[in-house]
């Protein structure tokens, strides 16, 4: 499924969060506090009548259990009119991407003009859950009415109610397959015959790239957060700039044990964390005298097999670099979510094999290999974490200031999602044009 531009469609700004990570407790967070405090410096920055946004629209997988259609709520606390309908949207991995996706059809089509469209998770919030004994326990409690029945009903009471249900592991296993996701990121390293020193090597690249990013000050999309105790969050947590090759190679393999290459440190971080776009027509732009940061060209869904779910990306991006004829010397900047370390370099080395791109990807010959210097340039969800409802929109905004800050001319966006999908997002720099355009 595509979406090709009827009626141009611009990235006007966006913001995010600094990404948390879990630490083994319920964050300082819930997924709307979190998509608050990263859309409120936006909408405030940018000079519009509340009431002139069309929609909002936020991804989440995870949401609180007072925040029922949580894009709702999180449009009334941030002032948003009444009048002005939210909805939530979920597909896994991908929820921020298609928040900007539905944004981008829906202007595209002249169904809306100005789209607030973004993604939130809290994953440290995610619920810990009672088994189904323990659930149908607790129901015969709630129908006994006399002491004695109470009592019987107690003295039925086990140990094995006790068992907590984790709703985390559950959400990242695909029971279709039987597989959680790590599982299938193994069956992609065996595949491709990726090794785990690849896989380490990957993973450093990526927290010293980020860490550098932090440094240089190139993560300007950040939004300080303040938590009701005073305290103050100004970075993503989980990047470690001091990982090495040794530190790395100490973790033990976290979903095949005896045999396994995928770890802890290859793998994408457990993390809390928000972004948002603001989207909006040629004809909004021009009303409220908007900034442009870039414009959507095409987007992409794909369908591929549940058990290699990670190789997503490159049945997404393929089909968009064909209909607009692209080789991979014209995309200047790529954003592949590291979902797993080995998981990016599947997708890369896929692309370089004839047989694979033969049979997977209908093409006659392999599509070449992404530049590593040209691949998630700052890092990604191995250093930064991969708070699932909201990745999609931090890469497509990234990319949009990757592609501002070199003044570079296009990137793609991508991502993997879990039950085997893969989405995608062609995005051109409209700020080099601008700049270029008022120097003239």
């Amino acid at each position: 499924m595509s979406n090709e531009c009827a009626r141009k469609v611009y990235i006007v700004d966006g913001s995010r969060t600094p990404q948390l990570k879990s630490r083994g407790k319920v964050g300082p967070f819930s997924p709307g506090d979190l998509a608050v405090a990263a859309a409120r410096p936006l909408l405030l920055r940018n000079n519009f009548p509340l009431d002139a946004l069309d929609e909002v629209i936020l991804g989440c997988m995870m949401p609180g259990e007072r925040e029922a259609n949580v894009a709702r709520v999180v449009a009334l606390r941030l002032g948003i009119p009444l009048s002005v309908p939210a909805w939530t949207v979920q597909r896994n991995c991908a929820s921020g991407m298609q928040s900007v996706d539905s944004a981008f059809k829906n202007i595209s089509n002249g169904d809306a003009e100005l789209v607030l469209a973004g993604g939130t998770e809290s994953m440290s919030w995610a619920p810990v859950l009672h088994n189904h004994t323990m659930v149908n326990w607790l129901g015969a409690m709630m129908r006994s009415r006399s002491l004695g029945q109470k009592i019987s009903t107690i003295f039925k009471l086990r140990g094995k109610h006790f068992k907590p249900v984790i709703a985390l592991l559950h959400g990242l296993t695909d029971d279709t397959v039987g597989l959680n996701m790590g599982e299938t990121a193994e069956i992609i390293a065996d595949n491709f015959g990726i090794t785990r020193k690849q896989m380490d090597e990957y993973a450093m690249a990526s927290h010293h790239r980020l860490a550098e990013a932090h440094a240089a000050g190139h993560l300007d999309e950040i939004e300080v957060l303040y938590d009701g105790k005073g305290n103050y969050y100004d970075h993503d947590d989980g990047v470690r700039p001091d990982s090495t090759m040794e530190s790395l190679g100490k973790l033990r393999p976290a979903f095949d044990r005896k045999y396994g290459k995928v770890t802890a440190g290859n793998s994408a971080q457990i993390t809390d964390g928000a972004s948002w776009l603001l989207l909006a027509s040629e004809d909004a732009v021009k009303k409220h005298d908007l900034p442009v940061l870039a414009s959507i060209t095409d987007s992409q869904w794909a369908g591929l097999d549940p058990a290699v779910m990670g190789m997503g990306p490159i049945h997404a991006m393929t089909p968009i670099m064909q209909r607009h004829q692209l080789s991979i010397d014209d995309i200047d900047y790529w954003e592949i979510n590291e979902a797993f370390a080995t998981q990016v370099l599947g997708c890369v080395q896929a692309w370089q094999q004839d047989d694979y791109c033969k049979d997977k990807l209908d093409l006659q010959q392999a599509m070449g290999k992404i530049p590593h210097e040209r691949l998630n340039i700052d890092g990604g969800g191995v250093s930064c974490g991969h708070p699932v409802g909201a990745s999609g929109a931090r890469i497509i905004l990234h990319l949009c200031k990757v592609l501002q800050r070199t003044n570079s001319r296009q990137g793609i966006a991508s991502l993997c999602i879990g039950g085997g999908q893969g989405g995608a997002m062609l995005i051109q720099n409209e700020s080099e044009k601008l700049t270029n355009a008022e120097a003239a």
